[in-house]
């Protein structure tokens, strides 16, 4: 998309390069089964896709499609999309060993946490033409360039100016979460959990301490 946008910018409008595949029929794995998983799952159902999931922490019999391992994910997958926390255990998930396994035109998404993925190793995958397609919402170390302007003083990340140069993968700048509605719920969510604080009351948002970290096959 971005490059046919840019092609008709330009007044050029060849579609010569721009054929794409539907997602009809196709296997859609999710990692991480958590709230935004769930309704992932039911978006990729909406497509008619073939929806699995990898997630240690939820029960076969309450998921929303079937639960498979991690490296039968990656290798079952024509897109692959990533929704877990970032543990220990989950950083690097993604690593060179578990490219290798996934289908060489699979898509990878990553819109949770950016340490989910190891940038080296995904820059070596493109570089060998082993993915379809790569979509970031996230980067592992993007502290200090997403939310700031650096067009005037260049990229000083050299891994991260690496991957804008590959046609295959598109970068946004942690922006999954910017709509007005959503800002709005986490400023009314904000107030109302410093106003449960101040009176002392139990924090109707507090996240429990899980009983085990996610693992990681």
């Amino acid at each position: 998309m971005p490059r046919a946008y840019q092609r008709t910018r330009d007044e050029n409008f060849n579609v010569e390069g721009l054929v794409g595949t539907q997602l009809s029929g196709r296997t859609f794995g999710i990692v991480g089964l958590g709230k935004i998983g769930r309704v992932v799952a039911g978006i990729a159902n909406g497509f008619g896709c073939k929806v699995i999931a990898f997630d240690p922490h939820t029960d076969a019999r309450a998921a929303p499609c079937p639960l498979v391992l991690l490296d039968e994910l990656l290798s079952g997958s024509h897109v692959v999309s990533l929704h877990a926390p970032l543990t220990p255990e989950t950083r690097h998930l993604i690593n060179a060993q578990r490219l290798a396994k996934m289908q060489p035109d699979a898509i990878l998404v990553n819109t949770s946490r950016g340490p989910l993925v190891d940038a080296a190793a995904l820059i070596e995958a493109l570089k060998r033409d082993a993915l379809g397609g790569v979509a970031l919402d996230v980067y592992e170390r993007e502290s200090g360039v997403f939310y700031s302007d650096r067009s005037e003083q260049g990229l000083t990340d050299d891994v991260l100016a690496r991957l804008l140069t590959f046609p295959k993968v598109i970068v946004t700048s942690h922006m999954g979460v910017l709509t007005w509605e959503a800002l709005g719920e986490i400023a009314r969510t904000t107030l109302a959990s410093l106003t449960e604080f101040e009176q002392g009351k139990n924090l109707s948002q507090e996240l429990p301490l899980p009983e085990r970290e996610m693992a990681t096959c």
